[in-house]
């Protein structure tokens, strides 16, 4: 991991450092719409192919049914399953809290507006399986999906090579209420939703996190169809900030389990001296040696860096440029710094608190904004599953009190037949 001295680096080298997952010649966005083309053309046939293709399984069916999938389920032993099962509560404890009515709010006499929620209908969960299985990801969905209400859930994984899924996606699959989960992977997928073939239904809104391919199918899609999407999503990345009260070894676990997600992730430190750095270069190394997916993870590390600053608001200046998908305080101040946090989809806090609790089980969801855009979007909640619509209602009182203002607004915009409207109630007395 390169070492950079923040006092050193220009507005341009920042700029460059923060700058990741990036596609300048476009041949990533020139492949995705290609497959997304193929899909959108071919439906499910060209899912079948590329099932061959990318997966290396030949598929005679594209999903597994609720008896095929118990039957896989059945593989997960008694300790594993009360490991998902206390996810699970804890994930459905705290995403059951954001479900709230809000209150009716009377604007000026007679006058009533209020917001309520309505599920989104049909939704799809794409659940990564390449290097890495991810049934937390499955969780982290289906269950705020499930507390909004959504009447359909489409689910996406890709096949393992004996062309079924992992035993933990089908237990999941199982403790949602999921009875299909179709065998399809990568931006294939996202246009399988976005569009719809033979077997998969086209859905309102397509979520889940994946590579570089996963993401630019979905921002493509976002843009092209009337799918929406939860927000660009993948690869993962992780920046920790650290002073003399982090625990170097510490830091180096959280550099390196954000790291063997995949060669792609990213995994940035921000610490305030040069001793921190070299002590958890070391770790690094240390720990780095008994990884069973080493080499993804030093793939990742080298793609890595770390920043020396002089104060931890130096440290905190260069987060917020970066925009971290995850950000941990490895610092005792760290109640400082959180008023100072502008840019980050879930941060952790203290020694203690490693990101992997919020990736797996605290109950804060995981799907969260990479590549900087944190800067504008949240990670995914129940609100995520629900639209907000608005309601009015007027009474007598109201439609007087308010008529007036109404009509001459509309008459300075020249829109006459909107102050008509008004006018027309105020004048049948």
């Amino acid at each position: 991991m390169p070492i950079f001295n923040y006092s050193d680096l220009t507005e341009a080298d920042i700029a460059r450092l923060v700058q990741r997952n990036v596609d300048p010649a476009n041949e990533i966005r020139a492949l995705v719409e290609d497959v997304i083309e193929h899909v959108k053309q071919n439906g499910d046939s060209a899912l079948v192919d590329y099932a061959l293709k990318f997966d290396k399984v030949e598929l005679d069916k594209l999903y597994l049914g609720k008896a095929e999938l118990e039957e896989i389920a059945a593989a997960v032993s008694p300790d594993q399953q009360e490991a998902l099962q206390t996810a699970y509560a804890n994930i459905y404890k705290f995403h059951k809290a954001q479900l709230k009515t809000e209150d009716k709010v009377e604007t000026m006499p007679g006058v009533t507006c209020w917001r309520e929620l309505r599920a989104i209908e049909k939704v799809g969960l794409y659940i990564p399986g390449g290097t890495a299985v991810l049934p937390s990801t499955f969780l982290m969905l289906g269950i705020p999906a499930r507390i909004a209400g959504c009447s359909e859930i489409v689910v996406c994984s890709p096949p393992q090579k004996n062309g079924k899924v992992n035993a933990f996606i089908a237990y999941v699959a199982l403790m949602l209420g999921i009875d299909k989960v179709y065998l399809v992977g990568g931006s294939q997928a996202v246009a399988a939703m976005a569009y719809g073939t033979e077997s998969i239904t086209k859905v309102d809104k397509i979520f889940g996190p994946g590579n570089q391919f996963v993401t630019k199918a979905k921002t493509i899609i976002q843009s092209t169809t009337t799918t929406a999407i939860d927000m660009p999503a993948g690869p993962s990345e992780v920046l920790v900030i650290a002073d003399e009260t982090a625990k170097p070894a510490y830091v180096a676990a959280d550099l390196l389990a954000q790291a063997e997600h995949g060669i792609d992730s990213q995994a940035i430190l921000v610490c305030t001296s040069q001793t921190i750095a070299e002590q958890t270069l070391k770790e690094v190394d240390k720990q780095l040696a008994v990884l069973p997916r080493a080499e993804i993870a030093r793939q990742a590390i080298d793609n890595s860096y770390i920043i020396i600053t002089n104060t931890l608001d130096e440290a905190m200046d260069f987060s917020n440029e970066y925009a971290p998908e995850h950000l941990i305080l490895a610092t005792e101040s760290w109640k400082k710094l959180t008023p100072k946090i502008i840019n980050a989809g879930s941060v952790f806090l203290g020694n203690l608190t490693p990101e992997s609790v919020g990736d797996y089980a605290s109950g804060t969801n995981h799907t969260l904004p990479t590549s900087s855009y944190s800067r504008a979007y949240s990670g995914v909640s129940v609100d995520s599953f629900v639209k907000k619509i608005t309601f009015q209602f007027l009474t007598k009182e109201g439609i007087q009190n308010i008529g007036p203002a109404v009509e001459l607004l509309a008459e300075m915009e020249g829109l006459h037949a909107h102050r008509n409207a008004v006018s027309i109630r105020l004048n049948n007395k």
